[in-house]
């Protein structure tokens, strides 16, 4: 525990809220009813919760907060689905749908590298294939069968052309196709998003979205686990979900991570409107309910996971308390471009590294560079692909993080 931190004093919290954040101060695991009542905690009540998170994150991950300088590859943007919230699936016949050439891979690759990337983000419509001709005519021209194969070709291309480390996040797969891009992927993900069954159903946020079916999702994640991959979850909060649904979600992740000890990070996204998608009239989950929804999760997952919310989907006019994220109990930003979009959300624009470094300096935290690869997983050799070990060695240090991040990358 980082000994400049104090236990949060719960004296004053009513008793519902008190004991059951004592245990998990005690060690003992948050059960399911007592995270439906911290997260339909009033205001007087969160301040506590918040400060156990804190606490707690502190125990587990000191005052160091992480990042990953990553470039981003929209491989294609045709998609089988077309979630009600979504503006990255383009169907065809939109001016900007692509499936992005070998050549278009490398220069964004390259592009990355020359500014410090370590990963090269993929991400991808799910088996667009599936619905839609023009996907199966590029991949034809391309001379692939379907769009996992041509991504692991172009996985391949870009480790060994730059020498950055893939991270693929291509929707649902199964255990072969897992297995195929195990070797050349440091890690992998899959937001969960959320484990309600009415998502699907029609006026819902996953209405005709098959790939978006939680056993289908969950099976892929334990699936993933079984193989040894380091992987990426997370929840997606504002589609329409309940408190109680959010918690059942943070509790499917747990029960995957202990049985197969795999998730490497947990990703709290917030929902964010946009004039195209078909929930543009859907309310945003405030900055105060992503900090209960953060810390809540932070209590349900302990204090050794590594939890983060984008820094970039802050809302608009409270970016000046991202902090607030901080002190609920997150570790991590996630990945940072220096080159790209965020693709998933256009017109929210990622912060600059050297801001994101003085708003976690400010708030009593050093900000470091990770990989894609977290340190825990690095220590674990069965979770690293043989071809990354010697890139990896050249760039982590003892602690596994980055060493020697040069100034003027940020």
């Amino acid at each position: 525990m980082s000994p400049t931190v104090e236990a949060p004093d719960l004296q004053a919290c009513p008793p519902g809220v008190r004991a059951p954040l004592d245990r998990v101060l005690a060690g003992r695991a948050l059960d399911r009813a007592s995270a439906y009542r911290l997260m339909r905690a009033d205001a007087h009540e969160l301040p506590a919760i918040i400060a156990a998170a804190g606490e707690l994150r502190d125990r587990g991950k000191g005052r160091t907060v992480t990042y990953s300088r990553k470039v981003f590859i929209p491989l294609t943007n045709l998609c089988r689905d077309k979630c009600g919230y979504c503006t990255f699936a383009k169907a065809p016949g939109h001016p900007d749908a692509r499936t992005l050439d070998p050549e278009d891979v490398l220069q964004i690759a390259g592009a990355g590298r020359d500014r410090g990337c370590k990963e090269a983000l993929f991400s991808l419509g799910e088996r667009p294939e599936e619905r839609y001709a023009i996907a199966r005519d590029a991949l034809r021209r391309l001379g692939y069968r379907s769009t996992v194969d041509y991504l692991g070709a172009m996985c391949h291309l870009v480790a060994d052309e730059t020498g950055l480390i893939p991270h693929t996040n291509a929707g649902v797969m199964g255990r072969d196709e897992l297995m195929a891009l195990r070797e050349v992927n440091g890690s992998m993900g899959l937001m969960l998003e959320s484990v309600s069954e009415r998502l699907m159903e029609q006026g819902q946020a996953h209405f005709g979205c098959v790939g978006k079916a939680p056993r289908v999702r969950l099976d892929m994640i334990a699936a993933a686990g079984d193989l040894e991959i380091a992987f990426t979850t997370g929840i997606l909060i504002g589609i329409g979900e309940t408190l109680e649904e959010r918690v059942d979600s943070l509790f499917a992740i747990r029960e995957l991570h202990a049985s197969y000890g795999h998730i490497q990070e947990v990703i709290i996204q917030n929902f964010r409107v946009k004039p195209t998608i078909r929930m543009r009239r859907w309310p945003e989950p405030s900055a105060l309910d992503m900090a209960r929804t953060i810390a809540v999760a932070r209590l349900i997952l302990g204090p050794d996971m590594n939890i983060q919310s984008p820094p970039n989907l802050f809302l608009e006019g409270e970016t000046s308390d991202l902090s607030s994220y901080l002190r609920a109990g997150i570790n991590d930003w996630g990945g940072i471009s220096p080159v790209t979009i965020d693709h998933i959300n256009p017109e929210c624009a990622w912060p600059a590294i050297a801001h994101l470094r003085d708003t976690t300096k400010e708030a009593g935290f050093d900000l470091r560079e990770r990989l894609c690869i977290y340190p825990e997983y690095l220590r674990r050799p069965s979770f690293v692909p043989p071809r990354f070990r010697s890139q990896i060695e050249s760039w982590a240090g003892i602690d596994g993080l980055v060493r020697d991040e040069e100034p003027w990358w940020s």
